[in-house]
Order: C-alpha cells, then sequence, then structure tokens
C-alpha cells in the first residue's frame, strides 16, 4: 500500500551537495564509474524492510532488490509468475506454491520456501510493528499473531506451511480468489537468514535477491545501487548501476536535469509542465498511471462523523472546478476523477467511469446548499494539510481552497496547511493528529479494484489513515474477495464503491499520470504503471 508523496525530499544545501554527490553525471553518478545513472529520490520513511514499506520512494529501492512470486508486467501492470512456478487452488481458499529452481540471494543463500514463510510470519507479527502487518490479514491465525488488542498469542501463522525446500502451502480464513496477484507487492518478498540472524546489520545494508544490491546509503544525500552480475533472473540490469540523490524540491531536480547534473528526474514539478516538452522533446514522459488523488477526512474527529457530515463532504466535492485545476496548473499529466479507481485498470479489471455521478460535477449552487444542509463546514473553517516538500501539492490546495471560496462566497472557508516534509505529514497521520481534510495520494500496490478501495476504507485498514468504517462497506468488500468469478467480484466491489459514493468518505480529485524526463545520456526509458521507473531496462551511454 503506497501512499504517494510526488515530492523529493531532502539534502540540507540542495543544490550544492547535489552537484558534489553527482560528481558530473558523464562519469558515474556518485564516482562510482561505468554506466552508472542518477535519479531524483527521497529518503525513505522507514527502513527498507518489505513489510515496513508503504510509500513509493521506499518501493522503488525494494523493487530493484527484490524479486518475488509474482512480476506486474512494466507495461502491462498484468500479474506474473515470477519465482512461483505455480499457484494453484480448488477453492481459493488454499493455495499451493512452489518455486522455480536456480534462485538465491545476492549473500549466496538459497532462496527457499522458508525464505517466504519466514519473511511472511515476521510480517504479520504484531511485536515487528511492521506497517504492511495487514496484508497477511487473510492468512490462518493472523488473529493469533496479530490481535487487534491485547498481546501476540502466537509466533506463527498457523495457515502457512512449508512441505519441503521448494513448496509451501497458504491457507486463507476466507475466500480470496485476487490472492495470487497480491503476491507481486513487495510485501510478500522472501527475506535471507541473515535477517533475522543479524538484523541491525541487514537494515543497515539490505540484502534481497533482485537485480540489483544496496552499495551506499549516505541519509538526506543519496543512495548508490550497484548492478548484482550474478543475479539468476531474465531481467537483469542493463546498466551498471543507479544513484539515487535525495532533493528537497523537484524544481532543483529539474534544474540540475537541464544543466546535466542528472540524469533522470521521475517527477515534473507543475511549475515547469508549460515547458518540459520544448526543453526535453522525446526525452519527456507522460504515461497514464495506477494514481489517485483524493482529499481525505478524520472521522475520529466528531465534527466529522456527524450525522449531515456526508452532506457537507459531497459539497465541498461540488465546489471544486477539477477540469479548471487540471488544466491550468497540470497541462494534461492529470484528469479529473469520476471514480475512486484508476483508469488503467480498464473497465473489466473495476474502472467504472462515472460512478461518482452528480457529486463531481462543479456546481456551486448545489455545493451551498448541501454544506448548510450539512451543517456547515466543522469549525466555520476548512484547513487542508498537505505535505510542503513537493514541486505542486501547495499549488494544486491553494487553487482547491479558490475554487471552494469562490462556490461558497467566503474568501476565507478555506485555507491550505503546509506541512514540512512528506514524513512529518505521514506521522502526523499515522498519530491521528489531523482536524480537516488532508491530502491523500494513493498509487497502487497490484492492480486490482480491490486495492483502490480495501486498503483505505476497510474498517482498521492499514492506509485508512481517516479512520472511515461502513458495516456495509465492508460486507460487500468481504463477498467480493470471496466471489471467484471476476465479472461477480468487480461487480461487488464497484458496489462497495457506491457506498464510499454515498458517503463522500473522501473526495475525489483527479487522476494521475507518471512523467519523468531525462538526459541525453540514457535511452530504454519508460515508466511502468506504477509511474515508478523501470531502471533495470535503462541504457547508458
Amino acid at each position: 500500500m503506497r501512499r504517494s508523496t510526488h515530492a523529493r525530499r531532502a539534502a540540507g544545501a540542495a543544490a550544492a551537495l547535489v552537484f558534489a554527490a553527482t560528481g558530473c553525471a558523464g562519469a558515474g553518478a556518485g564516482g562510482n564509474g561505468g554506466a552508472v545513472l542518477s535519479s531524483s529520490w527521497a529518503d525513505p520513511q522507514n527502513p527498507l524492510e518489505p513489510a515496513n514499506t508503504n510509500e513509493v520512494q521506499g518501493g522503488k529501492v525494494l523493487d530493484m532488490i527484490f524479486r518475488g512470486l509474482k512480476r506486474y508486467d512494466p507495461k502491462t501492470g498484468k500479474a506474473r509468475d515470477f519465482l512461483a512456478r505455480s499457484i494453484e487452488t480448488r477453492d481459493s481458499r488454499t493455495f499451493t506454491i512452489r518455486l522455480k529452481d536456480g534462485w538465491i540471494f545476492s549473500n549466496g543463500e538459497k532462496v527457499t520456501a522458508r525464505s517466504f514463510v519466514d519473511a511472511w510470519n515476521y510480517g504479520a507479527s504484531l511485536r515487528n510493528n511492521q506497517k504492511n502487518a495487514y496484508f497477511f490479514g487473510y492468512i490462518d491465525g493472523y488473529d493469533e499473531v496479530h490481535p487487534e488488542s491485547g498481546r501476540q498469542r502466537a509466533d506463527t501463522l498457523s495457515g502457512l506451511r512449508v512441505l519441503d525446500d521448494h513448496t509451501f502451502t497458504v491457507r486463507l480464513n476466507q475466500k480470496f480468489s485476487g490472492f495470487p496477484d497480491t503476491l507481486g507487492y513487495v510485501a510478500f518478498a522472501p527475506l535471507p537468514r541473515a535477517f533475522f540472524t543479524d538484523h541491525a546489520a541487514w537494515v543497515r545494508k539490505p540484502v534481497g535477491n533482485g537485480p540489483y544490491t544496496i552499495e551506499s546509503y549516505t541519509k538526506g544525500a543519496q543512495m548508490y545501487l550497484k548492478k548484482w552480475d550474478g543475479y539468476p533472473g531474465p531481467d537483469k540490469a542493463r546498466n551498471d548501476g543507479v544513484t539515487l540523490l535525495v532533493y528537497t524540491d523537484s524544481n532543483t531536480a529539474y534544474t540540475d536535469l537541464l544543466a546535466g547534473n542528472l540524469d533522470l528526474a521521475d517527477d515534473i514539478p507543475a511549475a515547469q509542465l508549460k515547458n518540459v516538452k520544448s526543453d526535453l522533446g522525446e526525452r519527456y514522459l507522460n504515461t497514464p498511471a495506477g494514481i489517485i488523488q483524493t482529499l481525505a477526512f478524520p472521522y475520529y474527529d466528531k465534527a466529522w462523523s456527524r450525522p449531515g457530515a456526508e452532506k457537507v463532504r459531497t459539497g465541498l466535492s461540488m465546489a471544486i472546478n477539477r477540469r479548471q485545476i487540471t488544466d491550468t496548473i497540470f497541462r494534461g499529466t492529470r484528469t479529473p476523477a469520476t471514480d475512486w479507481t484508476s483508469p488503467v485498470l480498464g473497465a473489466a479489471g473495476g474502472y467504472k467511469k462515472g460512478l461518482c455521478g452528480r457529486a463531481c460535477d462543479y456546481d456551486p449552487g448545489r455545493a451551498r446548499r448541501l454544506i448548510e444542509e450539512g451543517g456547515g463546514i466543522p469549525g466555520g473553517r476548512l484547513t487542508i494539510t498537505y505535505n510542503a516538500d513537493s514541486g505542486s501539492h501547495r499549488q494544486w490546495v491553494d487553487a482547491v481552497c479558490n475554487s471552494i471560496n469562490n462556490a461558497l462566497g467566503d474568501d476565507r472557508a478555506c485555507v491550505g496547511n503546509p506541512v514540512g516534509t512528506f514524513a512529518d505529514f505521514r506521522n502526523q497521520l499515522g498519530g491521528h493528529r489531523m482536524t480537516g481534510p488532508f491530502r491523500a495520494g494513493w498509487q497502487m500496490d497490484y492492480p486490482l479494484i480491490q486495492n483502490f478501495l480495501q486498503p483505505l476504507y476497510y474498517t482498521g485498514a492499514s492506509s485508512n489513515d481517516g479512520a472511515w468504517s461502513d458495516a456495509e462497506f465492508d460486507r460487500l468488500v468481504d463477498r467480493a474477495n470471496a466471489e471467484t468469478d471476476p465479472v461477480r467480484s468487480v461487480a461487488l466491489f464497484q458496489r462497495a464503491e457506491e457506498v464510499v459514493r454515498d458517503n463522500m468518505a473522501a473526495i475525489p480529485l483527479w487522476y494521475q499520470n507518471g512523467n519523468a524526463g531525462y538526459s541525453e545520456r540514457l535511452s530504454h526509458v519508460a515508466l511502468n504503471p506504477f509511474s515508478v521507473p523501470v531502471y533495470h531496462e535503462i541504457r547508458v551511454g
């Protein structure tokens, strides 16, 4: 579950430090020599444990150093077997997973069934406090290793069983026909014994089984990942390595790209969109991605969960002129949202254009009436919180507030509330310290409608930052997960999405493309459906 930053943080005195770190991109970023490319980045929120990373920047690294049972096709997003030789089930509840031979970790250790089972048990454990523990919630025994209250009552998931080095079984606590397609998400990655025997050392320098290894990391400055020559997979790196450079501001990254001090910037700031095509020509990428931007609400605050507040939220949605904002600020990189998923899913995958209905249409008169009928904006003023370490959040938050203020005829009805960094922003969310709506960018973990709904709106879900809860929504999601027919499953998920709509649990704003720019040194640059550069395919020189 990846909370999207769309920001580039950090490095203290940005431009000077970044230049020193790259040391001239043409000679190989980071001073490591060879065909090494440099790319903009931000420090991860947490240590790079697969089950503890649910944001984009850490996810980029894990996607380079790990490979799992499934892998999502970088062009289509379709889940394909990777380390899995087969995943079989007769009842959509008990799955037998068989592994391919020949896979090893970069320290030489073999990848076995135990590598997965031990990793999943660790990720699920309440004691380990992993942010992605929720992903293991469908496996039998989760309520024992991760109870909702009280102490952990078991050390391992009863639904996991190792049969031999290359085979293990998974028994779920309910039917979940889509379970195999979730297994490309990094939370399900295997872990070597070194992770458990010397955890502190592993965290300092993670060991995985992907096409790159982490050679060095200086927090706030850069991470250098080197091509692993012994990688046994079919998707070997086509370059010698990647230096990820930390930025406080995507505008600085863009300036460095144009100056030849950076090879790849994968978040073009809104202020540069008017120039980017003339600056970069064909070296500018703007491709659809499984990303949606919404405004979420703090339902732990009684002012936002009182009866009638759904009318206020719906009125606010109708006070936002999405088309004007996307056209003016984002110039073809955003599309007004009309549901809570993403067009990249396609109709068969659950995207339903127009599901939001009139509630997502700009209608100032109706907006004013609904807000008044719902008792007015709590406290008399709307405060939208966002992380300020981005090239565009302030612009669009100000534009949203201007739209709301104009619709309500009150210049003080809505204001933005910037928080310094994405990490600080996430920490405030985790501490339930919001008193008004907050930006909630969501980048899909896997291309299922379930991933756009359950992690965000299911009661107690790990990315349900506003703590919204609705019994009918939960019931429909449970039914959809248990449905073995894909068409009927999608239909049930869409009914659940209608519950989100009717309560305006979150306001959908726009679908987001992935965009990037790259230097003349690079070729074969592409973004996957998750908006992340396909680093291993990039050629240098």
